[in-house]
């Protein structure tokens, strides 16, 4: 019994190929393969009894073979014969369904015609001319009639993928150098040259797209990029500006929307530093970006594509976990296995990983042996898994450590925070990089009782960030907090205020998150004029409000809110609940030894 009875055929056999295997043996689907390795990823976990097809997918006989034994073509590379797909298509008089279509590939395939059309309809993207010519006359002649001058990225038009076809042109003097190199790859295709985006995060959304023209986008996310190979993803993208989010999913369908054809797409973008999405390019296939919907998402792109291409209804593209995270495991420069195998068993150790191993032979510098998924309750738990696994990189890896350049950029609008809290007990460390709970507090004057959050926070092993925010003095940048709050992976803030204690209702006011008030002590009213502005909130604005100078509670009541869903928290809550009710026990039974009137005296 199959959930379709129609015949798959997938040109490649590689990891994409593999994975879509994967998903479809949990519906029975029947999957054909065309690749010239009869050890292939893809057909390694194949369990079919007809056999596959053995051949190149870019030989017309082997492409037509394989269409006479299937319903529905699709591809898991787009450096394919389109010529033959479209002979297919038109030949076999609509039998074979071809997906995404051969003048979508077509398109794609030609990274400028691709820009072209992306143009054409209106879709946001890095100024770009192609070269008359393969010569560095040409690339200066593009540079200065259409350009704004170097540095500039010269690219090949087809047959690019991983970084290659691309050279960062710094200056003219390398611009005969540039061209050489790339000459070998473009071939008849051509060369392009691009203005430079000056990108402060590379982002991407997986779209897809139904027979019946249905586009839904799962969520956008961070890629790090290490010799221009994408190396680690973060989900979901974690940006100052919370629109960005939506932002990038729209750029994102509307693009898919343009095109012909059923599948997943793969849509990489820039962000800018005023807060612009570029689109910089398109595959018509599943992509490593997309590697964490398989544990992270309700239905992973794989599950969608064959949906997609099926004209099945398409599965729900929302993450099931709060965050996560794809590392990919790449050959590296001695060429053994042994470097990635370590990588793969330190993170069976890691609670929320998940090993994707490939079954290729030779471990060849930059290729891509398999990934790791690691899923978790937080940002921090998640980047804390992934440092652990990059540490074992090579050190010029420009992964290890990584903090996601987007929240990077963060830091640049939000001055930094205070990055301890001294306290009578201990001091707690913050991480202002991915917090859990914002402690925000209009003076530093309030530094003392709003330390007494950031301890109880600590003390139960919850990340926050601690800082000034002032309502009055500063409203530009409590706004921007506020804002961004929710997009930066914050799920609840508290705010300590004095005297008119405008704070906790301001930032109230333009979030959704749950805020905490703490109204602070002041040198008037002992502090009742605070309490009593904080918790006279107006209806449809709530702020939690804790007792005068209750920073101590307004730290636990945080750890509450956001416990649940997290039986991490919520186990240190019990702890600590059975600690106080251990040390009145403990008293009780020392007043009983020694009597009360001693007892006072102690």
């Amino acid at each position: 019994m199959s959930i379709d009875t129609r015949k798959i055929g997938i040109l490649g056999g590689g990891q994409l190929g593999r994975m879509l295997i994967q998903a479809g043996q949990l519906m029975n689907l029947d999957i054909v393969v065309l690749e010239g390795d009869t050890q292939s990823p893809a057909k390694q976990v194949s369990n079919r009894q007809g056999g596959h097809v053995l051949g190149s997918f870019n030989d017309p006989a082997a492409i037509k073979e394989l269409a006479g034994r299937v319903d529905i073509l699709t591809v898991e590379i787009e450096h394919v014969n389109v010529d033959v797909l479209e002979e297919v298509e038109r030949d076999m008089g609509g039998r074979v369904q071809v997906s995404p279509s051969p003048s979508t590939i077509r398109t794609i395939q030609d990274k400028y015609t691709q820009k072209e059309h992306l143009m054409h309809h209106r879709i946001p993207v890095a100024r770009s001319v192609p070269l008359e010519e393969q010569s560095a006359d040409a690339l200066l002649s593009a540079v200065s009639n259409h350009l704004s001058g170097f540095p500039v990225m010269l690219k090949a038009r087809k047959q690019a993928y991983d970084g290659k076809g691309n050279y960062l042109v710094k200056s003219a003097q390398e611009a005969q150098t540039a061209v050489s190199t790339l000459a070998q790859t473009a071939g008849k295709g051509g060369l392009y040259v691009e203005e430079l985006a000056p990108f402060t995060a590379e982002i991407a959304v997986m779209v897809v797209r139904s027979v019946g023209g249905q586009v839904v986008a799962y969520p956008a996310v961070e890629t790090v990029h290490e010799d221009s190979v994408c190396s680690v993803v973060y989900a979901p993208l974690l940006a100052s500006d919370a629109s960005v989010q939506s932002r990038a999913r729209d750029v994102a369908t509307n693009a898919i929307s343009t095109f012909v054809g059923a599948g997943v797409f793969g849509v990489e973008m820039f962000l800018l530093a005023d807060g612009q999405i570029l689109l910089n390019e398109i595959a018509p296939r599943p992509h490593n970006s997309g590697h964490y919907t398989i544990e992270a998402c309700a239905t992973s792109q794989y599950d969608n594509h064959l949906r997609a291409i099926l004209d099945l209804p398409l599965g729900d593209t929302q993450m099931v976990v709060p965050y996560a995270a794809m590392v990919n495991l790449l050959g590296r420069d001695d060429g053994t296995e042994e470097g990635v195998m370590k990588l793969a068993r330190k993170a069976l150790t890691l609670p929320g990983a998940h090993v994707h191993l490939y079954g290729k032979a030779g471990c060849r510098k930059g290729r891509k042996m398999g990934h790791v998924t690691v899923v978790g309750e937080s940002a921090a738990s998640v980047h804390d898994h992934v440092d652990t696994l990059t540490a074992l990189l090579p050190s010029k890896s420009s992964s290890s450590g990584v903090v996601s350049s987007a929240l990077a950029h963060i830091s640049t609008l939000l001055p930094p925070s205070i990055k301890q809290v001294e306290t009578d007990k201990t001091t707690t460390r913050t991480n202002p990089s991915h917090p859990l709970v914002s402690v925000v507090m209009g003076s530093d004057s309030d530094l003392k009782v709003m330390s007494g959050a950031g301890a109880m926070l600590g003390e139960l092993g919850v990340e926050y960030e601690l800082t000034v925010v002032s309502a009055h003095r500063t409203p530009q940048r409590m706004a921007q907090f506020a804002h961004s709050a929710r997009a930066r992976g914050v799920r609840c803030i508290v705010a300590g205020a004095g005297g008119a204690a405008h704070l906790p209702g301001m930032i109230a006011a333009m979030t959704p998150l749950p805020v905490i008030g703490v109204p602070v002590k002041g040198s008037s009213l002992d502090g009742v004029d605070s309490l009593h502005s904080i918790v006279q909130m107006p209806r449809g604005i709530p702020v939690a409000t804790v007792a005068i100078n209750g920073g101590v509670n307004a730290g636990l009541l945080a750890v509450r809110i956001v416990a649940a869903g997290m039986p991490r928290l919520l186990d240190a809550l019990d702890t600590y609940k059975h600690r106080l009710e251990e040390e009145v026990y403990a008293k009780v039974d020392k007043m009983e030894k020694v009597g009360w009137e001693e007892y006072r005296g102690l």
